[in-house]
C-alpha cells in the first residue's frame, strides 16, 4: 500500500485512445517527470479532475495526449492518481508504461486498484463485486444487478440488520457488566421480536438469490423431444440465426448445440439437444445420455411435438421425463397441416404454444413465454443477491438468528448472545468487516489488470 503502481485500464490492443493510471503517493511526481503541459500551467498547480493537453514522455519518443490529477483521498482509489490519456498503440502504451517503472513505480496487480479503493474505505465489499459484475456482464439484467450492488444496496441492507443486532448485543453487555445498576435492562420479550424481525429480514434477502442467479448466469433452456420434431428449426428460428444442422434425416443432432439470445434484458442460454429415443449408434446414444442429464438441471424445458404427427410413445417417454420441469409444451411444424399430434390410447399434451420455425409463426411470442415462464414472479428491476457467497453468508446468518430467537427467554442472555455475535460476523463478510484475506483476493483476482 506503500508504493506506487501502474497499469493500462483500458483493454490491451490498437484503439482510438489507452488510458494508463497511475495510484499512490508518487503519482503527481511520475505526472510531473513524463507530462509537459501545452498551457503555462505546471503540472503541479494542476487542478484536480481536469484534463491537460501536452505532451507525454514515452521516452524514444514522445506522444501528444491528456493528464488528469485526482487528489486524495477524493480518488477512486484514495489515493494520489494520475491518469495519461494517449493513443492507443501498443507500442505507445508499452514505451510509455516502460518509462513509470522506470521512475520506480511497479505494475499493478488484478484488481489491485479496485482492492486499494476497498482497503482505504471508499467502498465495500460487496459494492467491489458489483463492479466486477458490471465489468463482466453480458446481459442488460445483469450489468444492472450488478450496479445496484455498486451502488451498496445490499450493504445498506445489511449494515442496517447489523446495527440493529449492535444495538440488542450493547444491551446484553450492559446487563453483564452493571447487573446491579440502576439502568434499563434488557426486555427478553422485545429483545425476542426484535431477533425475529430480523430474522425475518434475512431470509428475505437469502430468497431473493434464485432470481439473482437467473439474471446473473442466465436462464438455461434445453428444447427436448423425439427426433425429427423441428427442435433444430426451432433453435435457429430463436435465435435467428442458423446455428444448428438441420436434416429431414430422424438423429442429425448428436451432440448439444449451444446459443444465448437476451429477451427483455435477461440472457437465455439455449442448448439444442439430440432427440430422445431408443439407440444403437454410439455417437447418437452419447447425445442422447447428455440430453437426459441437461434437461434434469434447467430453468426450462422446451418440449417440441410435430403438430402434423401423430403422437409416438417416444414422444410420451420424453414428456414424462419432463414432468418434474418447469416445462412449456411447443407443437411445431403448423405450416404442415394439422391440430396437433393426435392421441393413440391416453391424453395428448395440452399445447402451451402452436408456433412454425420455418415460417417464423409465434416464434416472437416464444420468446414472450420463454421471459414470462423463465422469470416468473421476478422483478429484473430490484436489487437482487446474486453472488453465491453473499447467499452463504445470509443463510449462516439466518441460521444463527434461529438458533437466538429459540434460546431468548429459556437461557441467560449471554448465552443466546452468542448467536447474534456469530450473525454479525457472518453479515460482515459481505461488506467485508470479517471477510478474510482469502476471500478479499479470490474477488479481486476477478478483475483485469487495470482495474
Amino acid at each position: 500500500m506503500n508504493d506506487t503502481i501502474a497499469a493500462l485500464s483500458t483493454p490491451p490492443g490498437r484503439g482510438g485512445v489507452a488510458v494508463v493510471r497511475v495510484s499512490g503517493a508518487g503519482a503527481l511526481s511520475v505526472a510531473e517527470k513524463l507530462f509537459s503541459p501545452a498551457g503555462k500551467t505546471p503540472v503541479s498547480a494542476f487542478e484536480p479532475y481536469k484534463l491537460y493537453p501536452g505532451r507525454i514522455d514515452c521516452g524514444a519518443f514522445s506522444d501528444f495526449g491528456l493528464c488528469v490529477y485526482f487528489k486524495a483521498p477524493h480518488s477512486f482509489t484514495g489515493e494520489d492518481v494520475a491518469e495519461f490519456h494517449c493513443h492507443g498503440g501498443t507500442g505507445i502504451v508499452r514505451a510509455l508504461l516502460g518509462r513509470i517503472f522506470a521512475l520506480g513505480c511497479r505494475p499493478a496487480e488484478r484488481g489491485e486498484f479496485t482492492k486499494r479503493a476497498f482497503l482505504n474505505g471508499k467502498l465495500s465489499l460487496s459494492s467491489a463485486e458489483g463492479l466486477a459484475d458490471m465489468i463482466n456482464g453480458q446481459s442488460e439484467a445483469e450489468i444492472r444487478a450488478g450496479s445496484m450492488l455498486y451502488a451498496e444496496r445490499l450493504t445498506g441492507a445489511v449494515r442496517g440488520i447489523q446495527a440493529k443486532l449492535t444495538e440488542i448485543l450493547a444491551g446484553i453487555d450492559a446487563d453483564i457488566d452493571f447487573p446491579e445498576e440502576d439502568i434499563e435492562h434488557t426486555d427478553l420479550a422485545a429483545a425476542g421480536g426484535q431477533v425475529a424481525a430480523l430474522l425475518q429480514e434475512v431470509r428475505g434477502l437469502a430468497a431473493g438469490y434464485g432470481a439473482g442467479k437467473k439474471i446473473k448466469e442466465g436462464v438455461s433452456v434445453v428444447l427436448a423431444g423425439k427426433p425429427n420434431t423441428g427442435k433444430s428449426s426451432l433453435l435457429n428460428a430463436l435465435l435467428g440465426a442458423d446455428k444448428a444442422i438441420v436434416s429431414a434425416v430422424p438423429g442429425t443432432t448428436r451432440d448439444v448445440v449451444e446459443g444465448s439470445i437476451e429477451i427483455g434484458g435477461v440472457r437465455f442460454d439455449l442448448y439444442d439437444t439430440a432427440g430422445i429415443r431408443e439407440s444403437g449408434e454410439e455417437a447418437e446414444s452419447i447425445g442422447i445420455g447428455r440430453a437426459r442429464a441437461l434437461i434434469g438441471g434447467a430453468d426450462l424445458v422446451l418440449f417440441v411435438l410435430d403438430a402434423s404427427a401423430p403422437l409416438s410413445a417416444e414422444d410420451r417417454e420424453v414428456y414424462e421425463r419432463t414432468e418434474g420441469s418447469r416445462r412449456i409444451v411447443v407443437y411445431n411444424k403448423t405450416d404442415i397441416g394439422g391440430n396437433g399430434p393426435s392421441a393413440k390410447g391416453g391424453e395428448t399434451p395440452p399445447a402451451d404454444i402452436r408456433v412454425s420455425a420455418r415460417t417464423g409463426e409465434n416464434i416472437a411470442a416464444l420468446r414472450e413465454l420463454l421471459y414470462a415462464r423463465g422469470l416468473e414472479g421476478v422483478r429484473t428491476d430490484g436489487a437482487f443477491v446474486i453472488e453465491a457467497r453473499h447467499h452463504v453468508a445470509l443463510e449462516r446468518a439466518a441460521k444463527e438468528l434461529a438458533e437466538a430467537a429459540a434460546l431468548c427467554g429459556t437461557l441467560p442472555p449471554d448465552l443466546w448472545g452468542v448467536h447474534l455475535r456469530a450473525a454479525w460476523e457472518a453479515l460482515g463478510e459481505i461488506t467485508g468487516e470479517t471477510a478474510n484475506e482469502r476471500i478479499i483476493d479470490e474477488i479481486f483476482s476477478k478483475f483485469c489488470v487495470g482495474k
